[in-house]
């Protein structure tokens, strides 16, 4: 598996601003793309053992959910961790999905989707929240190593989503650089809803605004007209380990 992409450095002009100006993608799904039963556990697509590669937004979504089924029925597999694997993964990286996700320690994405080395191209930011250093990273993924799926992953309990509802509810400011999170995540605030039905549902309204602003970016909205990309959110639940595509 020997990479034959340039440095950014090495890029031209025209490149290296590409990447500067951190251009991320759209969150328009394509039919039938959902996480679930629907997709087999044996339903994988490319095993870097093998060198079998995922090329579409649907064949990365079945490796997800079939990753996810080995997790939450404890039938991990630990994949993709042999000496071999890591000697070829030196001269370059395929992974098949980017997962943004949020920094919570239970909700780890190599470990709910039961993934290895190489596999996942993983941002992690407290709720999900998007800044230049998140748009830049998933942009890196899209358009450099050309990788298929951007899976926006919410989660039960959102600690950085509970935080935000608080400091709404009471006009109490947060410490420091937690009260930009907090202002990143108020306008997805369910305030028809009270309690912690409130935070759940501002859980669910944050996850798809992020998969909106993502949608607004032009670059990745041409690679999902032609197919070649999807952005789908999704929520993990703590009580039983399911990952569950949202509308």
């Amino acid at each position: 598996m020997h990479s034959n992409r340039r440095t950014p450095a090495a890029l031209p002009r025209s490149r290296r601003a590409l990447l500067r100006t951190a251009v991320a993608g759209t969150a328009a799904v394509g039919a039938g793309l959902t996480l679930g039963s629907a997709f087999p556990a044996s339903a994988t697509a490319w095993d870097p053992e093998t060198a079998e590669r995922v090329t579409t937004p649907a064949q990365a979504l079945r490796r997800l959910a079939a990753g996810n089924k080995r997790w939450r029925t404890l039938r991990q597999e630990h994949p993709h961790e042999s000496a071999s694997l890591r000697r070829r993964l030196v001269e370059g990286q395929q992974p098949f999905a980017i997962v943004l996700g949020c920094v919570d320690s239970r909700v780890a994405p190599e470990l709910v989707f039961d993934q290895g080395l190489g596999d996942l191209l993983t941002v992690r930011s407290a709720g999900e929240v998007l800044d230049e250093a998140v748009l830049g990273s998933i942009a890196y993924g899209v358009l450099e190593l050309h990788i298929p799926l951007v899976l926006v992953l919410a989660h039960q309990s959102c600690g950085a989503v509970a935080a935000a509802v608080h400091a709404d509810e009471t006009g109490e400011p947060l410490p420091a650089h937690i009260q930009y999170l907090a202002d990143q995540i108020r306008p997805s605030i369910d305030r028809d809803q009270h309690g912690d039905a409130r935070v759940d549902a501002t859980i669910n309204a944050h996850v798809r605004g992020v998969r909106r602003r993502l949608a607004a970016e032009p670059d990745l909205a041409a690679k999902v007209a032609t197919g070649e990309l999807a952005v789908v959110a999704a929520r993990y639940e703590l009580r039983d380990q399911h990952v569950r595509t949202l509308s």
